[in-house]
């Protein structure tokens, strides 16, 4: 017998629509001018984090929102005083001793599929209409008998909460852990390279006795093709790959790739362009044995360089602080190709650039396994999670 079964034995179960037990409530507009840079009170919107922060606050500590446009019905439970949106409801029981309100949210959590298939997805940004949210029958345990009613359901709310603090305590601390290993990992890249430093000559990327770097072309995503010639677009270097590639996502027509500017086995793809400086000069080393185009707002390098030496020093250190001089722009961030030649990298021999690689992948081997390991554990947790709330959440249908 589950926990629920023993909860409701003997016991009705009414299902009754939202409007008769809980109201909703739009909140106010503001507006990104509205924003306060060290504001005390976030803004809750239609996304899923903060808009942005104010110095007011309309809503209370401990609210049930759900977004009205954006990412349409998303629930949250806001656990600050607030400033709720036009954009966002406030949904909240008529009567605390016959519907709790956490009792209300966890039923809404467990509804969170069907609140965003209900939602508009038309035309225009998706949203969702009060009318549908208020019409969604609610289970109340033993309704005939409130204090009856109370006990079950602070019950049910008493061991979700119990099982959410324990599943995001445990989820902190793999995530703590897959931190650390990422950590480690960098720690270890510096420490090579620091050796490298201090026996190897130094160059500028652009030296022509090394490499020089190549703009991409006018490559944009309506370019692309289901086959033919392959390519990558800049924006792809930060969202898809990793540090490097055989096989590219996107292709190009054969015609398109006739006047396209290409890169070469061994070469470096940087994308130049990004809207946070972190990504601004992320690169990918293409290692497949064919030539693929590349986009404007992005370039290659093309170098003697061992191909994976090179990538992992554009996630060094070594680089970045040498990077960051370069960057400009506000909302977009770049940095050209006439600075990214003037940055400065160690040059070993290839024989100790291979040492160092092997060390590098061997290292990252370690750190990708640990972290399919942390993340499928991570994913388990919050499966068993939501195994036991759909088990404590499902009444028996009149």
């Amino acid at each position: 017998m589950s926990k629920l079964e023993e909860l409701l034995q003997g016991v009705n179960v009414e299902w009754i629509p939202l409007y008769e037990v809980a109201a909703m409530i739009r909140g106010v507009r503001v507006t990104k001018k509205d924003l306060i840079e060290n504001g005390k009170y976030p803004v809750v919107s239609g996304g899923v984090g903060f808009m942005g922060y104010v110095n007011e606050y309309n809503r209370e500590e401990n609210s049930i929102t759900i977004a009205q446009y954006g990412t349409a019905g998303f629930v949250k439970w806001q656990t600050e005083k607030f400033w709720a949106n036009d954009v966002a409801f406030t949904i909240f029981p008529i009567n605390e001793e016959l519907v709790l309100k956490r009792f209300l949210y966890y039923f809404l959590i467990r509804k969170q599929n069907f609140l965003y298939e209900i939602s508009n997805k038309i035309a225009g940004p998706y949203s969702i209409s009060k009318d549908k949210i208020l019409n969604i029958p609610i289970p109340i345990p033993c309704p005939d008998n409130p204090e009856k009613s109370l006990e079950i359901q602070q019950e049910i709310v008493r061991i979700l909460d119990e099982f959410t603090s324990l599943t995001d305590q445990l989820k902190n601390e793999l995530e703590t852990e897959r931190q650390n290993r990422k950590k480690q990992f960098e720690y270890y890249r510096e420490q090579l390279f620091s050796f490298c430093e201090n026996n190897a000559r130094f160059k500028a990327l652009g030296d022509t006795s090394i490499g020089e770097f190549i703009r991409g072309s006018g490559l944009q995503k309506k370019d692309f093709k289901e086959s033919g010639v392959g390519c990558i677009h800049y924006g792809q270097i930060y969202t898809f790959y990793k540090s490097f590639a055989y096989q590219t996502k996107s292709f190009v027509s054969v015609e398109f790739a006739k006047t396209a500017r290409k890169a070469k086995t061994g070469d470096l793809i940087i994308a130049t362009t990004s809207e946070n400086d972190d990504d601004v000069c992320r690169s990918v080393a293409w290692l497949g044995k064919e030539e693929i185009a590349i986009s404007s707002d992005a370039c290659f390098y093309r170098h003697n360089l061992n191909p994976k030496y090179v990538t992992y020093f554009f996630q060094s250190e070594h680089f970045q602080k040498q990077k960051r001089k370069f960057i400009t722009g506000t909302k977009v961030r770049r940095v050209n190709a006439n600075d990214l030649a003037k940055i400065v990298i160690p040059v070993p021999s290839l024989e100790e650039q291979e040492r160092i690689v092997k060390l590098l992948d061997q290292f990252g081997a370690t750190h990708s396994a640990i972290e399919k390991e942390l993340t499928k554990e991570i994913k388990l947790r919050t499966q068993q999670y939501e195994y036991y709330r759909e088990k404590l959440l499902t009444f028996p249908k009149n």
